[in-house]
């Protein structure tokens, strides 16, 4: 099904995604991690991409986001940037860039920024990394707290299980969540959390909350794209919808062209050139 939807010329800033909060507008994020599909992405009107260190799974095959670098990161956060005209640009810091030495982290997040062009960078963590966030951001560099599932965090939990079950991580859930506001985020991601807690933190809040897997009632959501339309074939966990089966087509598409090459069908006469030099007598 074709869906039509009217562009906006604005640039999403970070004081929209406030405003977007305020009026009760929801948030539509995605992530990218090239040239081609950023473009994509940011032609069809999406508010925010995220260049996330899931970048690490999807383009590098990477087990977990702990083996991205902040070589890696920067390198897709460019491509990125160079497609995007009306998204907002939102970086990852990588695992271990942003890790409780304030004056490490303030230098990895302003290299990030100044090489890439970000316009925000999202950290994961809460209380334990409120130094890091408050000279980050009093840096002037504006930050997206990421709260619930951390995938950076992933042997600590012992997998990728939901999160926030008990009350006592629920507690401290909603804790981290006002403090993360306090500190100055301009937004939080919340990943794989109970949607009626979701709903909870983000009725709590003045700053937008962005879902993946955390229901509906929040003030907007994030996939990867990979996941969304299909390319990714061999993860597909409940959160995710799929709204095109791209995988499906991409190996079709191939095996044809296989099949076309082997029995010499490809190119034909119309797909190849002939020599235009004339004789000069």
């Amino acid at each position: 099904m074709s869906v039509n939807k009217k562009k906006s010329n604005t640039k999403i800033t970070v004081e929209i995604f406030r405003k977007m909060k305020e009026k009760g507008q929801k948030i539509s994020m995605l992530t990218a991690y090239d040239y081609t599909m950023a473009k994509l992405v940011d032609q069809a009107g999406i508010d925010a991409i995220l260049v996330g260190d899931s970048a690490g799974n999807v383009m590098a095959g990477y087990e977990t986001t702990l083996s991205v670098t902040i070589n890696e990161i920067i390198y897709h956060a460019k491509c990125v940037k160079r497609a995007i005209q009306n998204a907002l640009l939102v970086v990852d810091m990588p695992f271990g860039t942003c890790s409780g030495d304030s004056i490490s982290s303030l230098h990895n997040a302003i290299r990030i920024m100044r090489e890439t062009g970000a316009e925000a960078l999202k950290i994961e963590g809460g209380e334990e990394l409120l130094p890091d966030i408050r000279k980050i951001i009093a840096a002037g560099i504006p930050v997206m707290g990421h709260l619930g599932l951390m995938p950076q965090s992933v042997h600590q939990y012992g997998g990728f299980g939901l999160r926030a079950k008990s009350e006592a991580e629920a507690q401290k859930l909603i804790r981290d969540a006002a403090l993360l506001e306090e500190a100055g985020c301009f937004a939080i991601t919340l990943e794989k959390v109970p949607a009626s807690l979701a709903e909870e933190i983000a009725l709590s809040l003045k700053i937008p909350v962005i879902g993946i897997g955390a229901g509906a009632n929040v003030d907007g959501q994030v996939l990867v794209v990979h996941d969304m339309l299909g390319l990714n074939q061999e993860f597909l966990p409940k959160f995710v919808r799929k709204y095109a089966d791209l995988g499906t087509a991409v190996t079709d598409a191939v095996s044809e062209y296989i099949l076309d090459v082997k029995n010499s069908d490809f190119p034909s006469a119309g797909e190849s050139y002939e020599n235009q030099i004339k004789e000069i007598i």
